[in-house]
């Protein structure tokens, strides 16, 4: 995991362990749990997820204060390749926070060699949608559920 990455607005910073309880009030919430599933977590599952591999935890933060985040995830084939989920806390939404710090830690990942940075929201999720599609991802295919999507969801890329 690199160092912070900084878009117009935002600042994305590798999560650590200090992040711990912020990440569990953050998930219990929900505001936020509804678009992950309903899912919640204890301190001890949210350091488990911060240390697993191949995922990276980043915390977006505005003018020094976290309000979001992000996570990267790879494949681990070459080319490496993989895609981001993240949140915004409700109080910092609709202002374009998402878009600017997704779309500089994509250009990071783009950056550091990666093939590709895919997203994969519910397609029921219009606000994600418009703030995926503004940080400059594109929809690729429309999917029913599966193992992994509880609802139909959107495949987008980042780029052109």
């Amino acid at each position: 995991m690199g160092l912070q990455v900084r878009g117009q607005l935002t600042t994305v910073r590798p999560a650590t362990d200090a992040d711990v309880d912020l990440l569990v009030a953050w998930h219990a919430d929900p505001e936020v749990s509804r678009y992950w599933d309903d899912k919640t977590y204890t301190a001890e599952e949210m350091v488990s997820r911060l240390q697993r591999e191949p995922v990276d935890a980043w915390i977006i933060e505005l003018d020094g204060a976290p309000v979001g985040y992000l996570q990267s995830w790879w494949e681990e084939d070459e080319p490496r390749r993989g895609g981001l989920d993240g949140f915004l806390v409700p109080d910092a939404r609709g202002r374009g926070l998402m878009p600017d710090a997704a779309r500089a830690l994509a250009r990071s990942l783009l950056a550091a060699g990666w093939a590709h940075v895919t997203v994969d929201p519910y397609a029921w999720n219009d606000r994600a949608l418009r703030a995926w599609a503004k940080a400059g991802f594109v929809e690729v295919s429309r999917h029913d559920a599966d193992d992994e999507h509880r609802s139909p969801w959107v495949l987008m890329r980042f780029g052109p």
